[in-house]
């Protein structure tokens, strides 16, 4: 869904906008801390999510038959790759009219209560949940609260659920014609249905949690008692398809999008922005949301890919040093499906289209990027990660530096951020020490005024 991101980014600059200039135009440091602290979360995020790294499925191109059950026969596969928490988009009833394409669109849901018979049953549901528990995964389901399909039973049993214009013609948000817009205020049954629909789930297939789409367009308060309803059943994981709502980020949900990073980096690949910039995000984030937050990065999701193209189309070279960058600054990465296989596809929306599984094996380079996560605290998400600051060199606008710390541990990177090898000077005395090089295992002692070398789009990652 991709009209709303144009208009949160907008949003969220205008407010680190006034953040920013308020800061620089404060005194003192005590008064700067006094008048702009962070916001605080009351979320109680699983102790399981710390170090995790997501994945995102899409049954009915993951494999040629389409199905949960093929699907299953991965999961042995994603333990070997390292990440921990699979989102799985939503598997619903596809409602039939006003479908778009041969099979629509998974957003548009039919019944929220029942398995997509062209992706199996619900027992196949339960079994591959369980197996994914089995093998140490925690499984979060992707949902539909702002619309449903126009042939959902809630359009006939109980039309004063959706948003209608004056002469009382239902309708859709935006230009997304396959779905029907609900009308939240003043509808506290709908509430409470969606509420009972999003605890079957958990009730009844042992969820640990949602991908909630659109968050922002639905009320915060919804999502604030959804929250406490899903908490009394068990510790569950929440994430936002949203960035500009701040407030989603205070009771409901414990990570929402990176996007505007992510058009940064879309932007540094074409040349209009420098390494450099990145740090106006950085300092921007930091000021709107609490530490304990997630914000997840990606180089792709399924909007990305069947809308604005592969990453490879996007990043061309620089997929891996954006990979790598994804990982190390704080932050949650996504890996969507097939981008361990180099897919470079742009995958149908509306019918069935298959993962090319033949390209470059990434799966090396995820897993050493999964595993370091998961072994060094000092990428680990949200508060339980180190924090991290500027590494100084002499090509600021090129190499995108930094250093993160917690306890004892310490975390240095360097990527360049060009199409051109860079020569640089590191001109950082804090940054010295003796370092191991995270993919090559190979020693480095760096120094003050020390000369390096990365390639085009190369990184170091050092530990």
């Amino acid at each position: 869904m991709k009209t709303e991101h144009f208009i949160m980014l907008v949003m969220v600059a205008l407010i680190a906008g006034m953040l920013f200039l308020s800061w620089s135009c404060s005194g003192t440091k005590k008064e700067e801390s006094n008048t702009h602290q962070r916001p605080v979360s009351e979320v109680i995020t699983p102790e399981w999510a710390k170090d995790a790294a997501i994945y995102e499925v899409n049954i009915r191109q993951y494999t040629p038959e389409g199905t949960i059950n093929a699907f299953a026969t991965h999961l042995p596969r994603l333990k070997e790759l390292g990440v921990k928490i699979l989102w799985i988009m939503p598997i619903h009833p596809i409602g039939e009219l006003n479908r778009k394409g041969s099979l629509g669109s998974y957003y548009a849901v039919k019944d929220y209560v029942a398995v997509n018979p062209e992706f199996g049953s619900m027992d196949d549901f339960k079994a591959m949940v369980a197996k994914a528990h089995e093998l140490g995964f925690k499984v979060i389901l992707d949902w539909v609260a702002n619309h449903t399909a126009w042939d959902n039973p809630w359009m006939t049993e109980h039309p004063e659920w959706y948003t209608k214009d004056s002469s009382g013609k239902v309708l859709s948000p935006f230009d997304w014609s396959d779905v029907a817009d609900l009308k939240y205020e003043d509808n506290p049954a709908l509430w409470e249905a969606m509420t009972n629909a999003m605890k079957f789930w958990v009730q009844e297939a042992d969820i640990d949690g949602y991908r909630c789409d659109v968050a922002g367009m639905v009320p915060v308060a919804f999502w604030d008692q959804v929250r406490q309803a899903l908490t009394q059943l068990k510790p569950v994981f929440m994430l936002a398809e949203d960035e500009g709502e701040r407030a989603l980020m205070l009771k409901a949900f414990d990570a929402n999008y990176g996007w505007e990073m992510h058009h940064i980096l879309n932007k540094i690949a074409d040349g209009e922005q420098k390494a450099g910039q990145l740090w106006d995000y950085f300092r921007k984030n930091d000021s709107l949301f609490a530490e304990s937050s997630y914000r997840m990065y990606f180089t792709s999701n399924h909007d990305e890919n069947s809308w604005n193209g592969t990453e490879y189309e996007r990043m061309g070279d620089g997929v891996k040093a954006f990979a790598v960058l994804t990982y190390t600054v704080p932050g949650f990465p996504l890996i969507y499906n097939g981008q361990e296989a180099s897919l470079n596809k742009r995958l149908r929306f509306f019918e069935k289209d298959t993962i090319d599984w033949t390209g470059t094996d990434l799966s090396g380079m995820y897993s050493r990027l999964n595993a370091l996560k998961r072994e060094n605290p000092v990428l680990w998400n949200g508060a339980e990660g180190g924090k991290m600051r500027p590494v100084k060199t002499s090509k600021a606008d090129e190499i995108f530096a930094f250093a993160r710390k917690k306890d004892d541990r310490k975390l240095i990177v360097f990527i360049n951020l060009t199409g051109h090898e860079q020569d640089f000077v590191v001109e950082d005395d804090k940054a010295a020490g003796t370092f191991t090089d995270v993919f090559s295992a190979e020693t480095i002692n760096i120094e003050n005024g020390m000369h390096l070398t990365l390639p085009a789009w190369g990184y170091l990652v050092l530990e």
